[in-house]
């Protein structure tokens, strides 16, 4: 339901009330009966994929691969919709997920290369409408999503390879693009903000022909922007075009295009400890303070895609659905950055004076041509007195990484630099050497149940078999395979309250080479899961609180250097996770959070405490409706990656200032309000990562 007619509705009750009190107040004669009045309206059924006014949706797609109820999910999962992105003035996933629970939404600070967020102690994987985003190549092959263009956001906890083969074991983000609707929705904005920020965007929607059956959308952006960090751009052009066919009610085909080009650069410069958070005789490096060279340092990225998603259903309980998406990323990453990486503190050119810095140069160009298919038959039917939802699918992708590199170490052909008072000398990139190109090939079958017994019990059982090659050339084929498990039993009562146990496994392909040149091995985890939701009939309330055991094999760490991995051997973490959203008075939203992880010592630590809660009030000015506040609090406590100095706590707080009507909208967003200068995190290799500075956005929307 658009934004635009939530003020009619609230006044709908009210026009109504009148209706039937003015009658009365005319003094009818008392012989005279008169006629009964009924006021009825009926809800919008709510849909996996549809908009959803608030924070507070009741289905989800990602944990069945059906549109399930979540109050009937023995999984925890975190929904954030179109609402609380556009409140939140979330301008990069990362920035989406700062009030999810279970969520590192920061793991490595301001990064304009990726987002990097990580779930309950692991990276989290990346799925756009319920395929993988980009199959390898880490960031140096991926271009960011970017918020404008989601419907919703689904943070999936837990392993997931039953379903999906390619989830992390922690879970997975997977990101649900706006979709053609059947009523008209168009509008444009603009936005100015800090670090000369300018963006112009448009989602345009609506029915192409009277009788509905066609539908488009086509979604815009364009930015010309910089960042914190001196010489690092931040600018984007993207169109986003899709179109619906619906010949009938039982068949729905939706074509799916992206275009996207990033012009940007690497706000990590890699930092020492000391001058981040431990004492450098020369004081703090300065947040704004670039290392690389002028002209040289880059990370552009652009992206092509094309898909579908189709659905006919046979009958009411009958339904085949085929999604399939063809990608091609392209990009040029030449980046120059400190050696933090050699000696305790990290300045090993200059360890008395700590000022000047050695440089490494990272020059690469990356091609990846990925394709990814799902294809599955949902039947529902009954044995006696237990109802069946039957899943039963394929998957299949395919990963073709082609990339040329070189690599300049320190104290070399790069100068050294002064960190606190940079001069720089200019570099010519050198030939880069075309490494053997590499696929990445997965297939998996499946089957899921989910049955409902005697009303109240639902179990959700899996199975899920996988094959994955990878193979390089001039090398032996690296083959693997797996079968995954999950199983799921949840008590539904009357009253909203859902308890539930569950165990999940993961199989995660990872495609490349450690830092000794060998083939990384797939990643493997599994969990139990206990928790209890919250989410009474006909009330904007959702409370979530779960509890985990998760173990893993093959977990990648970051190596010597920022540019390659270690795999590690068993390792345990262990969480308590809760979360509460709810609409309270009708005119206040509050989501609210707090995560508790126990990670493995030999894993990169993330907060062991973290909380947030973000609140908005919806009020009048002067007798004018449509005003809103926001504020959002979140705070991490201190951590520590050994050898490395304690990462410290940090409290930051969000305001929202807002104004809308039907057709018109200003809001005002700020985040990191008191403009603290933090570390996201200091890796036990010897760098260290800063968080975002204040950052102020206004941005108008007209509506038409």
């Amino acid at each position: 339901m658009p934004a635009s007619f939530r003020p009619a509705l609230r006044a709908a009750p009210c026009a109504c009330l009148l209706a039937l009190v003015l009658p009365a107040a005319a003094q009818a004669p008392a012989a005279e009966a008169l006629p009964e009045v009924t006021v009825s309206a009926e809800r919008e059924r709510e849909t996996a994929t549809s908009p959803v006014p608030g924070y507070t949706p009741r289905r989800a797609v990602s944990a069945t691969k059906t549109d399930a109820a979540l109050s009937e999910t023995p999984q925890s999962i975190t929904i954030v919709t179109r609402d609380l992105i556009t409140d939140t003035g979330a301008t990069g996933l990362q920035d989406a997920l700062n009030y999810a629970a279970g969520v590192r939404s920061d793991a490595y600070g301001l990064d304009s290369r990726t987002d990097s967020a990580r779930i309950r102690g692991t990276d989290a994987a990346e799925y756009l409408d319920g395929l993988r985003k980009h199959l390898s190549g880490y960031y140096t092959s991926n271009t960011r999503t970017d918020p404008y263009t989601l419907e919703r956001i689904e943070v999936l906890r837990g392993p997931s390879a039953m379903l999906f083969g390619q989830g992390s074991v922690g879970g997975l983000v997977n990101m649900v693009s706006k979709r053609p609707l059947d009523e008209v929705q168009r509008e444009v904005g603009v936005q100015f903000g800090s670090f000369n920020r300018q963006q112009l965007q448009a989602d345009l929607t609506g029915p192409l022909t009277e009788d509905g059956q066609w539908l488009y959308r086509l979604v815009a952006v364009g930015r010309d922007s910089d960042t914190q960090v001196d010489y690092v751009r931040d600018d984007r052009k993207l169109v986003a075009p899709s179109l619906t066919w619906r010949p009938n009610a039982s068949t729905s085909l939706t074509l799916q295009a992206l275009w996207q080009e990033d012009k940007t650069g690497s706000t990590a410069q890699f930092f020492p400890w000391a001058g981040m958070v431990s004492d450098n005789p020369n004081g703090r490096i300065p947040t704004d303070t670039f290392i690389g060279e002028p002209g040289v340092d880059r990370y552009d990225s652009e992206r092509r895609s094309f898909g579908w998603q189709l659905e006919h259903r046979f009958s009411d309980d009958w339904a085949v659905r085929q999604n399939l998406r063809y990608s091609e990323n392209k990009v040029v990453y030449y980046s120059i950055y400190g050696d933090a990486f050699s000696s305790p503190g990290g300045w090993p050119a200059d360890p008395v004076n700590q000022r000047v810095l050695g440089r490494i140069g990272w020059f690469q160009h990356n091609k990846l041509n990925q394709i990814a298919a799902d294809q599955h038959v949902e039947g529902q039917f009954n044995t006696g007195t237990v109802r069946h939802r039957l899943l039963a699918g394929l998957d299949v992708s395919r990963a073709t990484a082609r990339t040329a590199q070189a690599y300049v170490p320190a104290g070399t052909a790069i100068p050294d630099i002064d960190v606190y008072d940079p001069v720089y000398t200019g570099f010519t990139v050198p030939d880069l050497a075309a490494l053997p190109k590499n696929t990445l090939t997965q297939t998996g079958v499946y089957v899921q149940d989910q049955l409902r017994i005697a009303d109240h019990w639902v179990v959700v059982a899996g199975l899920r078999h996988d094959r994955v090659n990878n193979k390089t050339v001039g090398a032996e084929d690296d083959k693997s395979s797996a079968t995954t498990h999950r199983l799921g039993l949840l008590y539904e009562a009357a009253n909203g309250l859902s308890p539930y146990l569950s165990y999940s496994e993961a199989f995660t392909p990872v495609a490349g080479r450690n830092c000794d040149g060998d083939l990384l091995q797939p990643q493997r985890g599994k969990q139990w899961e206990a928790g209890i939701k919250y989410l009474p009939p006909e009330r904007q309330i959702a409370l979530g609180a779960a509890v985990y055991d998760l173990r893993e094999k093959s977990r990648s760490v970051s190596g010597t250097g920022p540019d390659c991995v270690q795999q590690v051997g068993e390792t345990r973490t262990r969480g308590v996770e809760l979360e509460a959203k709810a609409t309270v008075m009708r005119d206040l939203d509050v989501v609210a959070s707090y995560t508790y992880t126990d990670i493995d010592e030999t894993l990169e630590a993330v907060p062991e405490n973290q909380a947030s809660v973000w609140t908005k009030y919806r009020f009048a000015l002067g007798g004018t409706p449509g005003f809103s506040a926001g504020l959002g609090l979140r705070w991490l406590e201190s951590f520590r990656n050994a050898p490395a100095p304690v990462t410290p706590s940090v409290t930051l707080l969000d305001a929202l200032l807002a104004w809308e009507n039907p057709t018109w909208r200003a809001a005002l967003n700020v985040t990191n309000l008191a403009d603290k200068t933090y570390v996201a995190t200091c890796l036990g290799r010897g760098d260290c990562w800063y968080g975002a500075r204040r950052t102020v956005n206004a941005t108008v929307t007209y509506r038409f």
